[in-house]
């Protein structure tokens, strides 16, 4: 523990935060962040996945009605009375339907909250006079069709989106940077790669992988686990380290620029499947499930985060067997 008389910090393995004076500290391991804690930051989609690892680190408002419901985007008025009432400084915009298959099932809803709703965001902000800085969370998923000639994808790559979800990510993203160049106050651009983590849903494949695991340890399943295609290869960043990215972006990134968020490290979903059996010692049967296959694979990703480390001295930070175990030792507690 340390004081400055006032203000304490808790130094906790990885993890550090607490609050100095008048900035707020989050330490990962070798690198501190730093930002005003007087500052009012909304964050929308705050109960999603990266939203409810983003509050655990750092200061933030949900952007929510009076009543404590949250703010629906796709109504103009009701989000345009909540902006104005919160009057944030910053905002962080995670609120999105993030998952692919779905967007297939119904690229209408998709593209209502992704695209519609950004612009709902932005339109309110505009009308309450904010005068801060939003940091767009898109997705690599924008990317699409990328030749292995092209790895590691940079920001500069071309956008040759493959499925819905994409469509309307690199749709709002391009509206995202329209507004940062007219719409009076600035805009940040990231493009995450796959993250995980603890508290995933099991509709992501690495958290499906451990909650199957979780489910064969505590003896409620056969040792079986049931995979789509997993040979194809992915950019994996722990979600701890992708929210921090996020707070760095508020602070050093510039208006207009996009970011890839990444850990620039390719691995086949087959090899982190075996590491998380590896972690927990067991044997089990591997079946192809036909449900799980997409029709659109992008058979390899990897990304390039240098532009992120050069503006905002960002890295990944938390090992990737820490982010495995972590995940293995959530599921089995929300399993008991």
């Amino acid at each position: 523990m340390v004081s400055n008389g006032r203000d304490e910090v808790e130094f906790v393995p990885g993890l550090v935060v607490g609050r100095v004076g008048e900035f707020v500290h989050i330490e990962m391991a070798v690198q501190t962040v730093k930002y005003r804690a007087t500052v009012k930051i909304i964050l929308t989609g705050h109960s999603g996945f990266s939203g409810s690892h983003f509050r655990r680190i750092f200061p933030s408002i949900p952007l929510e009605d009076e009543s404590g419901q949250p703010t629906d985007i796709l109504d103009r008025g009701a989000l345009t009375a909540d902006i104005c009432r919160l009057a944030p400084e910053a905002v962080v915009h995670l609120a999105a339907r993030t998952f692919v298959p779905e967007s297939f099932e119904d690229p209408h809803a998709t593209f209502d909250v992704n695209v519609t709703g950004t612009l709902n965001l932005l339109s309110a902000l505009k009308d309450c006079g904010f005068e801060g800085r939003m940091i767009f969370v898109g997705s690599a998923e924008v990317y699409g069709l990328v030749s292995p000639e092209e790895l590691p994808v940079r920001e500069e790559q071309p956008l040759r989106p493959r499925n819905p979800y994409a469509a309307s990510k690199a749709a709002a993203e391009a509206l995202a940077y329209q507004w940062s160049q007219t719409g009076g106050f600035e805009v940040v651009l990231a493009r995450p790669f796959n993250h995980t983590g603890p508290g995933q849903s099991d509709q992501f494949v690495l958290s499906n992988f451990a909650r199957q695991i979780a489910e064969i340890r505590l003896g409620r399943r056969k040792p079986v686990i049931e995979v789509g295609d997993i040979d194809v290869t992915r950019d994996f960043t722990d979600v701890r380290d992708v929210v921090r990215a996020y707070v760095l972006l508020l602070n050093k990134g510039k208006n207009g620029e996009v970011y890839n968020i990444c850990s620039g490290q390719e691995h086949a979903i087959r090899s982190l499947l075996q590491e998380l059996l590896a972690i927990v010692g067991l044997e089990v049967e591997i079946v192809t499930d036909g449900a799980r296959l997409r029709p659109t694979e992008q058979r390899r990703m990897a990304g390039d985060y240098q532009k992120l480390r050069a503006d905002t001295g960002w890295r990944p930070e938390i090992p990737q067997r820490q982010t495995l175990t972590d995940m293995l030792e959530d599921w089995e507690t929300r399993l008991k």
